[in-house]
C-alpha cells in the first residue's frame, strides 16, 4: 500500500506525467490548428474523394483502353463529368431566359400572364371551386391578387432566391471537386495504399476489408441513389423537352432535387401532365404521359439494382444510412451515413460473433 504513494511522490514520476501532458496538448494544439486551417477545403476535398471513388471503375476501364495512360483518362473522365453537369444547367438557363422573354413580350402586349381556367377545374373534387375562383380572379386581375396574398409571395420569393443562391454555389463547389476528383485519380494508388496503411493502424488487417467495404457502399450510393436520380431527371427532362413543355429545364432541375431526397420525380411530372391535358394538344399530352412511365418506374426497377449491388452489407442498412445521412448532413451525408452505418454494422456483426 506504501509503494504507489511513494512512486507517486517521487519528482520523476510528476516530470514524465508533466511531459506526457505537455505532448499530448502540443500533437492535439496541432491537429486542431491544422483542421481550423483546411476546414474551408474539407467539403470540397471530402466531394473530390467521394467522386474518384464513385467513378474510378470507369476511369480504369478507360485507363487500360487508353495503353495505362493515367493523365490522359483522368482528363478525358473529368471533361465528360463537367459536361454532364454542363448539360442541365445549359437546359435550365435557357429556361429561364424564355420565361423572362415571355413575361416580357405579354406585359408588353398587355395581356394576362396566368390565362383564364377552364370549366373543367370546378368539377375537380373538394378543391376545385376554391382554385377556380382564385385562378380566374388572377387571370383577370393579377395585380389585386399579388397585393392580396403579398405576405405569401414575399416569403416564397425570398426562399426562391435563397435556393437559387445556395444552388449556385452548389453547382461551383462541385465543379472544383470535379476537378479535384481529377487530381485524384491520377495519384489513386499512392491515396489508397495511404489509406489503406491508416486503417491497417487503428483496425489492424481488418482494416482492408473496411476501405474496400467502405468503397463499394460509396459507389452503390452513387449509382442506387444519384445515379437513379440523374436517370429519372434526364428522362423526365427529355420529355418535357420533347413535348414543348415550358420552363422544361428548370422541371428537370427539380425533379432531379427531389429523386436525391427520395419524393422521387412524381410530383413533378403529375403537374406537367395536368397542364400538357389542359393546355396542349390531345395526341401530345398522351404521348407524354405514356413516356413519363419511364422516370417514374426507374427508381423501383433500378434501385434495388444499383443501391444492393456486391454490397457487404444489406440494401436497407445502406438505404437507411443514406437517406439518415441526407436528413442529419445533406447531400454529403448520403455517402457518409451510408458508410457509417455499414461500419457500426459489420462491427456489431464482428461483436455478435466474437464468442462462436
Amino acid at each position: 500500500m506504501e509503494q504507489p504513494e511513494k512512486e507517486f511522490k517521487e519528482p520523476g514520476y510528476l516530470s514524465k506525467s508533466l511531459e506526457v501532458t505537455i505532448k499530448v496538448g502540443l500533437v492535439l494544439g496541432l491537429v486542431t490548428w491544422c483542421f481550423i486551417i483546411l476546414k474551408p477545403f474539407l467539403m470540397i476535398i471530402l466531394w473530390g474523394v467521394i467522386i474518384a471513388i464513385a467513378i474510378y471503375p470507369l476511369f480504369n476501364f478507360l485507363k487500360v483502353r487508353l495503353g495505362n495512360r493515367r493523365k490522359l483518362a483522368a482528363i478525358l473522365v473529368t471533361i465528360s463529368m463537367l459536361a454532364l453537369i454542363l448539360l442541365p444547367i445549359i437546359l435550365f438557363s435557357g429556361s429561364l431566359a424564355d420565361a423572362v422573354v415571355f413575361v416580357k413580350d405579354t406585359m408588353m402586349a398587355g395581356k394576362s400572364l396566368i390565362p383564364p381556367p377552364p370549366d373543367t377545374v370546378k368539377a375537380w373534387p373538394v378543391i376545385g371551386p376554391p382554385v377556380y375562383e382564385l385562378w380566374h380572379h388572377a387571370s383577370e386581375n393579377l395585380s389585386e391578387v399579388a397585393m392580396e396574398y403579398k405576405m405569401q409571395l414575399m416569403t416564397g420569393l425570398t426562399w426562391f432566391l435563397s435556393a437559387l443562391t445556395n444552388a449556385g454555389l452548389a453547382v461551383l463547389m462541385f465543379f472544383v471537386s470535379i476537378i479535384i476528383s481529377g487530381a485524384f485519380l491520377v495519384f489513386g494508388d499512392s491515396g489508397a495504399n495511404a489509406t489503406r496503411r491508416i486503417a491497417v493502424r487503428l483496425m489492424g488487417e481488418q482494416g482492408v476489408e473496411t476501405v474496400a467495404n467502405a468503397e463499394v457502399t460509396i459507389r452503390n450510393v452513387a449509382r442506387g441513389i444519384l445515379g437513379v436520380a440523374f436517370i429519372q431527371a434526364f428522362l423526365a427532362g427529355l420529355g418535357f423537352l420533347v413535348a414543348g413543355i415550358p420552363g422544361a429545364g428548370l422541371w428537370a432541375l427539380i425533379s432531379f432535387v427531389l429523386a436525391i431526397v427520395q419524393i422521387g420525380v412524381g410530383p413533378v411530372v403529375i403537374g406537367v401532365l395536368i397542364y400538357a391535358f389542359l393546355k396542349m394538344s390531345l395526341t401530345t399530352a398522351i404521348l407524354l404521359a405514356v413516356w413519363s412511365i419511364l422516370p417514374l418506374l426507374a427508381d423501383n426497377i433500378l434501385k434495388p439494382i444499383l443501391l444492393g449491388r456486391g454490397a457487404p452489407v444489406p440494401m436497407l442498412v445502406i438505404f437507411l444510412g443514406a437517406i439518415g445521412g441526407f436528413i442529419s448532413f445533406g447531400i454529403i451525408g448520403l455517402f457518409v451515413g451510408a458508410v457509417v452505418l455499414s461500419l457500426g454494422y459489420n462491427l456489431f456483426l464482428a461483436w455478435l460473433m466474437a464468442n462462436d
